[in-house]
């Protein structure tokens, strides 16, 4: 390829789905329903069976070469016209007359669209599940790993770096759930013609729509206009845009954990060359997670056209089409990507327990306050009053920078109800992670199933 523009066609993607989009494949995918549709028209009795035979054998890229499509394109200024009279030219015999018999050229494009989205959400089903696995893996790990929670950027109580894993992992199972419910009305097809009656394809029309997509293994639009319904289409990369943004949820917690200040978790250099700043040289950057996190926004800003490209003048205007050529590859290529890059970035990322630890011990007992109001509550104290004790002792702690426990142990009420032992144990961290390894526990049992 000369001077590529698309950095899909240099920088981002796996060739796998890339594979699924490229011009050959795209050929190959609406050839694959031209043969479909002969074959179903000579089931029943529409065209001789050799003529449907001689269409199959020829509707391949062996014989159907995009040279030729894109030099009768030029001409015709008509895509599938273009692949049609390809495929007739290389047809033996009178068979190439059959070609496209009763189709309009949406019935093949959007068959093929949905062999095509079959591919690439199975491929990033794949990825799904490498990445929960990987996040899983994680939760077992760290199951035991301390480290302060945070809410509104701000200390709250201690978690462990396995509940925020195994949340992660629950987030991605959800998301596997989502792309497979949505494909009972994504993967459709339709054989119904220029408006949806199918009056070109005969009095059997029912019939040949019914084999071309069981043979290609697809749903069918019940009620088609010119187009397979765009709320599919909407719906497919609502799906997708909900994906990239848990991919940039995470990328995003991964970068604020990495800042320099926090330093508990960091993306691995991949190499020993690998530089971080061309000026800084002491710069580790989360390269890959800010990847991620850009990605998502374009994929999440394909929901737009594909909104707009539901609206059709009465039953089917050109609109669509254009946009649809950029935004359905490139929303399935960059989803596939950022799912794989994240996953790359868990297997390897550096977990920090020491320095989880440090940040803790440095929040000068101020994230056990709730804790200690808890325990002052069992011991029969209001928990309005409770609060208030905590509140105020924090405010102290925090205004002359010393330990809560300072503080605390002046408090004549604290002293009175709780022993010193009692205090030391509600302000350890250890003791306040309530039913948190249960529950990774639950969590790692369901998704290892």
């Amino acid at each position: 390829m000369e001077n590529p523009v698309c950095p899909i066609d240099y920088r981002y993607g796996r060739k796998e789905l890339k594979d699924v989009f490229g011009e050959t494949s795209k050929l190959q995918y609406l050839l694959d329903v031209e043969a479909t549709l002969a074959r179903a028209h000579a089931k029943i009795g529409n065209i001789p069976k050799n003529a449907a035979e001689e269409i199959t054998k020829k509707a391949t890229v062996k014989y159907v070469k995009v040279e030729r499509v894109n030099e009768i394109e030029k001409e015709t200024r008509h895509d599938i016209m273009a692949v049609t009279k390809a495929l007739s030219e290389v047809c033996a015999g009178t068979a190439g007359k059959y070609v496209h018999l009763g189709a309009t050229s949406y019935d093949i494009v959007d068959t093929a669209n949905a062999l095509q989205f079959a591919q690439a959400t199975a491929l990033i089903s794949q990825q799904l599940k490498e990445l929960r696995k990987t996040l899983v893996e994680l939760a077992k790990t760290h199951k035991h790993t301390i480290m302060l929670g945070r809410t509104h950027g701000q200390f709250s109580i201690p978690i462990t770096f396995g509940l925020k894993m195994a949340v992660y992992a629950m987030e991605i199972d959800r998301q596997l759930e989502r792309i497979h419910e949505c494909k009972s009305r994504v993967l459709v097809g339709k054989m119904s013609g220029a408006v949806g009656t199918g009056a070109a394809m005969g009095k059997h029309m029912l019939k040949i729509q019914e084999h071309v997509m069981a043979d290609l293994k697809l749903g069918t639009e019940e009620g088609a206009t010119q187009i397979v319904g765009r709320d599919r289409y909407i719906e497919l990369l609502s799906v997708l845009s909900n994906i990239a943004t848990t991919m940039e949820k995470f990328s995003t917690e991964i970068r604020n954990l990495q800042r320099s200040e926090i330093n508990e978790v960091s993306e691995a250099f991949e190499s020993k060359k690998q530089v971080g700043s061309s000026t800084m040289p002491q710069k580790q950057n989360p390269i890959v997670c800010e990847q991620i996190c850009g990605l998502a926004r374009i994929i999440r800003s394909f929901i737009i056209p594909a909104y707009e490209n539901a609206i059709q003048w009465h039953e089917r205007d050109l609109c669509n089409s254009a946009s649809e050529r950029f935004i359905l590859p490139h929303s399935l290529i960059l989803t596939d990507w950022i799912i794989y890059q994240m996953n790359t970035v868990f297997k390897n990322i550096k977990v920090k327990p020491e320095k989880m630890l440090e940040n803790l011990e440095r929040s000068q007992g101020l994230p056990m306050s709730e804790a200690v109001m808890t325990k002052l509550v069992e011991k029969g104290l209001g928990r309005g009053e409770a609060h208030e004790i905590l509140r105020q002792s924090s405010l102290k702690a925090a205004q002359n920078n010393i330990h809560l426990r300072t503080v605390l142990a002046t408090e004549k009420t604290i002293s009175k109800l709780l022993s010193k032992k009692e205090l030391d144990d509600a302000l350890n961290p250890k003791n306040y992670l309530g039913s948190s390894e249960q529950i990774i526990e639950m969590i790692i049992k369901k998704l290892s199933r």
